[in-house]
């Protein structure tokens, strides 16, 4: 197998909402809250209209990019045996992604995110993680993972206890590692350990601009620069309009955005960034090709709703 992806098992609901939605909940706009009280999820989620419901979560997305694009992909992530599980499994089934993992009945119901897109496309996240965010060592499939050329993990999944167990089995068996920072909540909230993660554990870095300069709490972006040539790895770095950048030693690369594009949701647009890139440097791309092949996807996904092309 090329890729296995290893994340949050969450099924995306997609709601469309004005700005005032998002103040009235004291939500922070283009951010993801999680919540811990199921009751409060389902009574912000009972006055919404859905849009569309998607097998998501971070990597999901990317691993079903890299399976549209040819490329065997394979991903594991926890669900229960509940009907938005059973539309989890089928979803990525129908998409030819190989699903790694066997459901059933848990304590808690498999994990939902509300994606609120605002008028002016930008996302809020609220996510109840639910059993997605109870994976464990046993959930990770060992041979899955031996038998991957590179193993995909996201700054979503990782948390103190059972979570960083599962992660530390995949890194330590894995071939090659590649991970995304997800969100600059994940980056303030494990900071030491992203550090840590990034300097020595991972092969490709994937972040956005704010992540990556949160992480290393850095004053400008020739610090970040400066941080990843020392690193010699990796660093692939999205900056919105200014396009991309990856730095691997002394090598940096850019690419611009597409002019004109009709932006209508930017959900998705870093999972299927990462989705191009890594099935650019699978088939053994160039970083520059492998830069514009992330541009590309991530351009074709905000022209429409969802992070699924």
């Amino acid at each position: 197998m090329k890729i296995l992806g290893i994340g949050n098992a969450i099924v995306d609901v997609i709601c469309k909402v004005d700005d005032s939605f998002i103040k009235k909940n004291k939500l922070t706009k283009s951010t993801m809250k999680l919540f811990f009280d199921h009751e409060e999820f389902e009574k912000l989620f009972s006055n919404l209209t859905i849009e569309k419901t998607v097998s998501g979560g971070s990597v999901a997305n990317s691993i079903v990019g890299i399976s549209q694009l040819g490329d065997k992909a394979g991903f594991i992530g926890k669900i229960s045996d509940d009907e938005f599980g059973s539309n989890y499994e089928e979803g990525l089934k129908k998409e030819n992604v190989e699903y790694f993992y066997l459901k059933k009945k848990e304590k808690l119901p498999t994990g939902t995110c509300l994606i609120l897109v605002t008028p002016d496309s930008e996302r809020t996240m609220c996510t109840f993680l639910g059993t997605a965010g109870k994976i464990n060592a046993n959930d990770v499939d060992i041979e899955a993972v031996k038998k991957s050329e590179i193993i995909f993990l996201e700054g979503y999944l990782w948390d103190e206890g059972e979570p960083k167990k599962a992660f530390e089995k995949a890194i330590n068996n894995a071939n090659k590692v590649a991970m995304s920072l997800s969100d600059q909540f994940c980056v303030d909230r494990h900071k030491p350990h992203f550090l840590e993660l990034v300097k020595n554990k991972i092969d490709i870095t994937f972040a956005n601009e704010q992540e990556i300069t949160s992480l290393i709490e850095a004053k400008n972006f020739k610090e970040v620069i400066n941080f990843s040539k020392q690193l010699n790895k990796l660093i692939v770095i999205t900056r919105g309009e200014k396009g991309a950048i990856v730095v691997k030693g002394e090598e940096i690369s850019e690419c611009g955005v597409e002019p004109n594009l009709n932006i209508i949701d930017l959900t998705g647009a870093g999972d299927l960034f990462a989705a191009g890139f890594l099935n650019g440097y699978i088939n053994n791309l160039s970083t520059q090709e492998s830069l514009e092949k992330g541009t590309e996807m991530s351009s074709k996904v905000i022209q429409q709703i969802g992070a699924r092309l």
